[in-house]
């Protein structure tokens, strides 16, 4: 059997802001009813986790669960998990209509870390969506574009974003974020 790599193997670039490749994260799609609330106790049971707000990010002890449309939620969980957690899932959902699917191999993961409003403002380079600060609040995640391809950002914190995206295109958003974070390249808009 062949052991896992990450999209771009730990890349990392530094400029007003750094950019990182997060490496192997568990992430199992989660296709359902959110309205249902047997759907959301069974849920819960195996994440430990509240259903979140649309376009919010629930928290338990290991995981965290996204909202990212009206029927699909994104569990994170550690990379050797994630396998397990979509059994658990399966069972726990048995009888309801419903989709889990270990995505961890085909998602790219990466932070973009930097001070004060840095962050916004190499994103903001890159994608459509409001980057101002207080418009993408801290546990909020927005699915949006990154120049050409689909990706979903949230703020860990106000000094911490982290982007997902398909694998395929990993090495694309990874130097799109390098080359909008050069020193140098800072626009000062917020």
């Amino acid at each position: 059997m062949s052991e896992a790599v990450s999209a771009v193997q730990g890349a990392t670039a530094s400029g007003f802001v750094d950019v990182v490749e997060a490496g192997l994260i568990g992430m199992v799609t989660i296709r359902g009813d959110l309205s249902d609330t047997d759907f959301a106790h069974a849920v819960g049971s195996v994440t430990h986790c509240g259903l979140p707000e649309k376009r919010g990010i629930a928290s338990g002890a290991n995981d965290q669960l996204l909202w990212m449309s009206t029927d699909e939620l994104l569990l994170i969980c550690a990379h050797d998990e994630a396998e397990a957690r979509v059994g658990a899932l399966t069972a726990a959902l048995s009888g309801q209509h419903h989709l889990a699917v270990n995505v961890s191999d085909a998602r790219a993961v990466f932070r973009v870390t930097g001070t004060g409003s840095s962050v916004r403002e190499a994103l903001a380079k890159v994608t459509p969506a409001e980057m101002r600060p207080g418009s993408l609040p801290v546990g909020e995640v927005r699915r949006t574009r990154m120049a050409q391809v689909p990706a979903a950002i949230w703020f860990d914190s106000e000094d911490q974003a982290t982007i997902v995206c398909f694998r395929s295109v990993g090495t694309y958003i990874f130097d799109l974020l390098a080359q909008s974070s050069k020193p140098g390249s800072e626009v000062g808009h917020f």
